[in-house]
């Protein structure tokens, strides 16, 4: 798992990963309209600036399809915002975002339809060396 290699490759770091589907399976929020997903991704912002206030490094994975959502999260802090796409077919079609608002500023635009993890990983890490 990348977090593990990022953990090793950096133990002064205190990582931790914020996954969206896993807060929607805690919090049972199963709605996928703009207000359910808008929610989610709030509950995922707010746990990541709990974690930058503590000192942590999170890594949020969720799908955040609002570019006013991302701007204001990233006007109030210093990360970095991944624009991963890919061509490739992975079988979650079904919960694509018809009204996705792709980034326009200070992002990272990143098609993985022909990395493998560790070279998606090297190409972040990169922005900071």
């Amino acid at each position: 798992m990348l977090l593990n290699k990022l953990k090793k490759d950096n133990p002064q770091c205190s990582f931790f990963n914020i996954d969206g589907d896993d807060l929607r399976d805690l919090f049972q929020n199963k709605d996928y309209s703009r207000e359910g997903r808008e929610k989610n991704i709030k509950l995922g912002m707010s746990i990541a600036a709990y974690l930058i206030n503590k000192g942590c490094i999170p890594i949020v994975s969720l799908v955040s399809p609002y570019i006013h959502l991302r701007e204001d999260f990233k006007s109030k802090y210093n990360v970095l915002e991944v624009y991963l796409h890919t061509s490739e077919t992975r079988g979650r079609e079904d919960y694509f975002v018809k009204d996705y608002e792709p980034p326009i500023k200070n992002f990272l635009d990143m098609d993985t339809t022909y990395k493998t993890e560790e070279e998606s990983l090297d190409e972040i890490l990169n922005v900071y060396r």
